[in-house]
């Protein structure tokens, strides 16, 4: 890409580094930090429980700076995942350079990056989901030279207090906008926020589900993404996740990705797409008809399932 591409890209980090997330190194970030006036850097990963834990380092020189970025920090695995004995939960967070963004919330200028799990002999954690994904993908790729890309639809509530203002009929929230839709503006906020932490996001909307128990509200909406290798698509749902949370936080407004949240209401689900990929180029279909690697994927998953 020529920088003429980046002169408004919305991701901060993209923007001033003129490249891509996928190239980015550790002397990138050293880099960005010290022009930028960073002050703090937080780790990132998740836990057994699927949530985006943190662990705050308040930056104090250049040295503090790149051994963060060269070593990790240790951190107690039996408090992270239930399959880990005390005795043997030593395990280091390392961060992935690519997955770097400008924490969109935090008042002291503040750098994210999401970390890989290792334990003290510098293995990966065998049970750590992102390394099990990460295995896979390249076992698929070794194995038959194709690899995957996937693309997310996140459907959520946004659980506020009743407005008797601008009400929708039940049922019949889909792609309403404000002010009958009253989570519009946190959507379209946490949306802002996730494009410049690195998602790629397709497009945002209002969803069917929209009712009302007396006291609160409950509105159905939607975020999609477009479609990037698997790794990636998890990395995003994951920050995407935890930045509608927090947006809902400061709205006053709670954010639940149940797939069920009440008896004859519209279920939420988190639909993901799939593409077989080889040299860059989509092959679920030859000449009009669905591949013969296709159709294995989708008998894999069947089998699986």
């Amino acid at each position: 890409m020529n920088e003429k591409h980046y002169v408004s890209h919305p991701d901060p980090l993209e923007k001033f580094l003129k490249k891509p997330r996928s190239s980015f190194t550790r002397a990138d970030i050293l880099r960005f930090v010290e022009t930028n006036d960073v002050r703090m850097i937080n780790f990132r990963y998740a836990g057994g429980d699927g949530r985006l834990k943190t662990l705050n380092f308040v930056l104090q020189g250049r040295g503090h700076l790149v051994s963060l970025l060269s070593g990790g920090e240790r951190v107690d695995g039996s408090s992270l995942f239930n399959f880990l004995e005390a005795g043997s939960s030593d395990l280091y967070v390392v961060p992935r350079f690519r997955s770097a963004f400008l924490n969109p919330f935090s008042e002291i200028p503040a750098v994210d990056i999401l970390c890989s799990f290792y334990n003290s002999a510098g293995e990966p954690l065998p049970g750590a989901p992102e390394h099990v994904m990460r295995k896979a993908h390249r076992a698929l790729a070794d194995t038959t030279g194709y690899t995957l890309e996937v693309m997310a639809e996140i459907e959520y509530y946004v659980i506020s207090e009743k407005k008797d203002v601008y009400r929708i009929e039940a049922q019949r929230g889909y792609h309403e906008t404000a002010p009958f839709v009253k989570g519009e503006s946190l959507r379209l906020d946490a949306m802002r926020a996730i494009v410049q932490c690195g998602g790629r996001v397709k497009y945002g909307h209002s969803e069917v589900g929209n009712f009302s128990d007396g006291t609160f509200d409950y509105e159905q909406n939607e975020i999609e993404f477009l479609p990037v290798n698997v790794e990636d698509a998890a990395d995003q749902i994951l920050i995407a996740k935890w930045i509608l949370r927090e947006t809902g936080s400061r709205y006053g407004a709670t954010v639940s990705f149940a797939p069920k949240i009440g008896d004859g209401q519209a279920g939420s689900g988190m639909h993901v797409h799939m593409r077989l990929m080889r040299s860059g180029r989509n092959v679920t279909f030859e000449n009009g008809e669905v591949s013969d690697a296709a159709r294995s994927v989708i008998a894999g998953i069947l089998d699986l399932a």
